[in-house]
Order: C-alpha cells, then structure tokens, then sequence
C-alpha cells in the first residue's frame, strides 16, 4: 500500500516542477517575450524610487507624446522585419516628407487636407523605391534603404537650400499636433490608430499571414502561391506612410518642417521593434509587443533624463540593449 500511496504524490510533484520549469521557460522564449513585460515594470518600479516626478498622469503623457513618432514607425517596421527585410530609411523618410507636405501647403493650398496627402504620399513613395528595389533588382534591403537614408535626406535639405519652412494652419496643428480626442492627447491618438489598423493587417487578414509565410520560409512561400515580392513591397509602402504620418504629427508639434530632424531615429524604431518581440530573421513578430518596446525605449529616455543622465551615455545603453536583444531573438 505504501508504494501506491508514495508513487503519485512523487508524480505530482514532477508534474508541478515541469510546469514551473515551463512557465519560466516561457518569459525567455523570443517567439513568447514575455520577459519585456516584466523589463518593462522593472523599469517603472525602479524610475518610481529614482526620481519623484515619474509617477505621474503629466509624466506618462508626456512619454506617449515623446513617444508617438517612433511608436508609429514602428509599427510598419514590424511588418518589414516580419518580412525578413530592414528599412533603415525611416527618419529620412520622416524628413522629406515634412518637408513636401509643409512646400505644398505654401504653394498649393493652406490646408491640412493637402498637407496630409502630400505628406502621406511622399512617405508611401520612398517605401515603394524601397520594396520595388529590393524584389525587383534583388539588392539586399540593408543596402537599398541605406542609399534612400541618403537620397531622401538629401532631397529634403535641397528642398530649400537646408532651410525650415513654417506652417500657419492652424487646423493642421489641431488635427495632427496640439488638440485632444476624448482626452487623449492627438499624437497619442494617432498612434492608437496606427496600432489598431496594423493589429488588423497583420493578425486578422490574409496579407498578414502571407507576410509571416514570407518571412519564416520564403520558398515554400513562394511554392505556395503568396506573391513574395508584392508582400515585401507593400510592407514598404505602408512603413514609408507611417513615416509620413509621423512627419505629420511632428511638423504639426513644431509649427515647421525641417529637413534635419530625426536623425538617428532608426535606431529607436529597430530597437523597439526588436525588443517587442520580433526577430530579425523574419518570421516572428506582433505589434503589441512593439508597442510595449517603444514604451520601454521612451520610458527609458524619460527616466534617465529625470535622474540626470547624460545624453552620450543614454546613446551607450540603447546600443547595449539592441545587441542584447538581437542575441535574445537569435534562432
């Protein structure tokens, strides 16, 4: 009787350990970051104690807001990466994009209509050079969109010989920078938006299954009728108008558009989008979680500014975090 009695206690217990070992398991999975949610109170928890100004409704809207620019590019770079591609491009894009929206409400029409279909336009554009060259020319996407970083930015300065033009539309500055929508600041609406369309597009519909399919196996993609390159392109094109919007929401909060904004602001985006959850071998992603990567980077460049670190070293730890992130998310 001993032995019946003893056996299945001893099998409960290796069952309960197997589960613990597996719900630990579980936050250091790259295809389950659920170690990003916990990152992510760690850093509330400890900004909390550092620094007496974090907990605040003020505080936490003004992340939303510093972070509304990279959040909404973000979210189109979480295809691309899907995808097995990279778009360094984005804060060019973000540039000339500003910039021709802001030229053709000076020249056009002083509307915010115009302004946001130029702006949307020039970004949506740069995204199609950018998948057009990397399907149709088979040119790594690294080296495409690190020759449009270039062109794009330098087109933007030429615009105007390196000079700002100034916006006056006042409802250009309500719709896309100053105004709220159901209390919620416009840039932080925005990027709600953005979120919800892109949680839709790519995991409620046939083009965000065929963008995994392209990106974990792209042969057998191809095999199995999804289009790789029209993908890859329009992954792209929608990257590039998120880039639009965001100069919208920029140019918007600074009353001008400048042709040297942003610079840099790739390595925001592709830190966030990593950090959330998605791998760089494609194949692997969701845009929650790179919400919650983007919340984490803003967070912080919010709290080591509150404690009074310097701007070189808060360049040190981003760099640290994406190598760290891209060997957590290595197959």
């Amino acid at each position: 009787m001993t032995k019946f009695i003893t056996a299945p206690a001893t099998a409960t217990t290796d069952e309960q350990a197997n589960r613990w070992r597996k719900l630990v398991g579980a936050f250091f999975q790259g295809d389950r970051p659920y170690m990003i949610y916990v990152a992510f109170a760690v850093l509330l928890v400890i900004f909390s104690f550092a620094s007496p100004w974090f907990l605040s409704v003020d505080n936490f809207l003004n992340i939303g807001r510093q972070t509304a620019l990279v959040s909404i590019i973000a979210i189109g770079m979480t295809f691309v990466i899907i995808g097995r591609q990279i778009d360094l491009s984005v804060g060019s894009t973000l540039a000339l994009s500003g910039m021709c929206a802001a030229l053709a409400m000076e020249h056009v029409g002083n509307t915010w209509i115009i302004g946001a279909v130029v702006g949307l336009g020039t970004g949506a554009l740069v995204g199609l050079i950018n998948g057009l060259l990397t399907t149709r020319l088979a040119i790594p996407s690294f080296l495409v969109t690190l020759g449009t970083l270039s062109a794009a930015r330098g087109l933007a300065l030429m615009l105007t010989n390196t000079k700002p033009v100034i916006i006056t539309d006042e409802a250009y500055f309500a719709v896309f920078g100053e105004a709220r929508f159901l209390g919620v600041p416009v840039p932080i609406a925005w990027t709600l938006l953005a979120a919800a369309g892109g949680i839709l597009l790519l995991h409620y519909s046939i083009y965000g299954r065929q963008v995994y399919a392209a990106g974990g196996n792209p042969t057998a993609a191809n095999y199995s009728g999804v289009n790789v390159g029209r993908v890859t392109t329009i992954a792209f094109v929608l990257t590039g108008m998120l880039a639009g919007l965001a100069a919208l929401v920029l140019s918007a909060r600074s009353h001008a558009a400048r042709p040297d904004v942003v610079q840099g602001m790739e390595l925001d985006v592709i830190a966030s989008v990593i950090l959330g959850g998605c791998s760089l071998f494609g194949g692997r992603g969701f845009i929650l979680g790179t919400l919650l990567g983007s919340l984490i980077i803003g967070t912080l460049n919010n709290g080591l500014v509150l404690i009074g670190v310097s701007s070189s070293l808060q360049l040190v730890i981003k760099g640290v975090i994406i190598v760290a992130a891209v060997a957590f998310t290595r197959r």
